[in-house]
């Protein structure tokens, strides 16, 4: 049932190549985590969606997991193409915080947003300062052939690796307007693995090494985590497509350096064998950009009163490669659907019990086993999640099948789109702003009081009802074919 080839779209080759584990019965998984200098918006979260379900997919696949995800709480510039402060630097500095205070408080936060979206806990978390001896005796293992020192630290010369700039597309020559202009630089883009603290400054976060007192390069830390916990050469390495044109060619250079200087026509000399990367949310009011001050995190969505999984079937409704465009109107489309579905499976558990159920069992299991079939092709042609839920809509839309067939299958579908149907329930999705005053239990008693109202024929008191709700932020949805009742504007 479970045997369509897996296909994974490598960033690297730019093919779509059938999945080879590197270690036979395994699957070894890296993803760039975040920043702690902030919280995440919903499209940093997109990325950790996806990462998530390319690592249910590969148990669903029967293969053994070891996906890790690092904690980035030092190095990371506040340019991606490596210029400018710490973010985290930064970040304590505006706040008058201790550094470390700036990372345990948004580390959580990202950590509740994880739950929230029902990721997966991934094997290991790996926290960059965790790992800072074993980034400088990484850094000095290549230094002499393939770094050069200068006032502000240790350089990395891309000219010393083949095939530098693969991954993006690129060459040494180009990007000169993203890469931070240093005098003394060799080529444009190279880049620091060591930064020095700058005479009569202390950092927050510095640390002593053959360079001097400094802090790690974030390309560095990535480097180092990976290969430390799950070994070179690895399977998959993820990360947003924004990682794919300086991040990630920077990390791939390393771990060449590393571990040869050979080229990139083999794979694998980039550290990792598939390198994958989800495309962007867009957002056309401009709030996904977190310098702007105000942006849009998953807990405004729940705010807002929208369960947080309305935003993960979301983001599976489009291919990860796709764009995918975040409207208000799109997510409470995406709500209705996910109330569908959760109202078809508990349709479905409820008649477990019914032993009267009309036809054959074997003809119930061939009609299953045919679906399941159907979902593990989609979900095998490099993560095809929107035809995978067509799939899962239709087996909850089927007619006199055993339930426990059609529940059974049902479970395994959503081991793979993590969307918890069986455990959510109906109340749990209804649309109820954190801002209302009004409590549910006072939302029931006056429906409670208009139903009967209704029935005695007495309008008058069950428009006067209706209006009172209103007043207090309530719509009514009388003949609402999906059973909500009521939602909070």
């Amino acid at each position: 049932m479970t045997d369509a080839p897996l296909k994974l779209f490598n960033s690297l080759t730019r093919t779509l190549e059938v999945f080879e584990p590197v270690h036979p019965g395994e699957a070894r998984v890296y993803s760039c985590g975040p920043t702690v200098y902030n919280y995440p918006h919903i499209g940093n979260m997109r990325a950790y969606v996806f990462a998530d379900v390319l690592g249910r997919t590969l148990t669903w696949k029967g293969l053994k997991l070891t996906h890790v995800i690092n904690i980035t709480d030092v190095g990371h510039l506040t340019d991606d193409a490596d210029a400018g402060e710490d973010k985290m630097e930064k970040m304590a500095a505006e706040r008058a915080q201790s550094i470390w205070d700036i990372a345990e408080h948004y580390k959580q936060a990202y950590w509740a947003d994880v739950r929230a979206l029902n990721i997966r806990q991934p094997a290991q978390w790996t926290v960059a300062t965790d790992y800072v001896p074993q980034m400088i005796e990484f850094a000095k293992g290549i230094a002499d052939k393939h770094c050069y020192e200068l006032e502000s630290g240790l350089y990395f010369d891309v000219s010393t690796v083949a095939d530098y700039g693969r991954l993006a597309r690129a060459n040494t020559e180009e990007g000169e307007g993203r890469i931070e202009a240093v005098e003394g630089k060799r080529n444009a883009a190279d880049f620091a693995i060591w930064r020095k603290t700058p005479p009569g400054e202390t950092r927050q976060m510095e640390w002593d090494s053959p360079w001097g007192k400094g802090a790690p390069g974030w390309h560095l830390e990535c480097s180092v985590m990976s290969g430390e916990v799950l070994g070179f050469p690895f399977d998959i390495h993820t990360g947003g497509i924004d990682h794919r044109e300086i991040h990630h060619p920077n990390e791939i250079a390393q771990n060449q350096a590393h571990c040869c200087t050979n080229g990139l026509d083999d794979p694998r000399n980039s550290g990792a064998r598939i390198w994958m990367h989800n495309n962007f949310l867009v957002e056309r009011s401009g709030k996904m950009s977190k310098s702007s001050g105000e942006f849009l995190r998953l807990q405004l969505l729940i705010d807002r009163g929208y369960h947080p999984l309305a935003y993960r079937l979301m983001c599976l409704q489009a291919h990860y490669r796709s764009e995918l465009e975040f409207s208000w109107e799109g997510l409470g489309a995406a709500l209705t659907r996910l109330k569908r579905m959760v109202m078809a499976f508990d349709k479905w558990h409820d008649k477990l019990s019914d032993t009267d159920v009309p036809g054959d069992s074997w003809e119930y299991e061939r009609v299953t086993r045919d679906l399941i079939a159907r979902f593990d092709a989609a979900i095998a042609q490099d993560l095809n999640t929107a035809e995978a839920l067509t799939v899962l809509e239709e087996m909850l839309g089927l007619k006199k099948v055993a339930p426990e067939c059609i529940v059974t299958a049902a479970v395994r579908m959503d081991s793979v789109l993590g969307l918890d149907l069986g455990r959510l329930e109906r109340a749990d999705l209804r649309i109820r702003p954190k801002s209302a005053t009004i409590t549910e239990a006072e939302i029931e008693a006056a429906l409670a009081r208009r139903t009967e109202a209704r029935a005695a024929k007495d309008f008058a008191t069950s428009d006067a009802i209706r209006d009172e709700l209103a007043a207090a932020g309530v719509e009514v949805m009388d003949g609402d074919p999906l059973g909500w009742e009521w939602k909070l504007g």
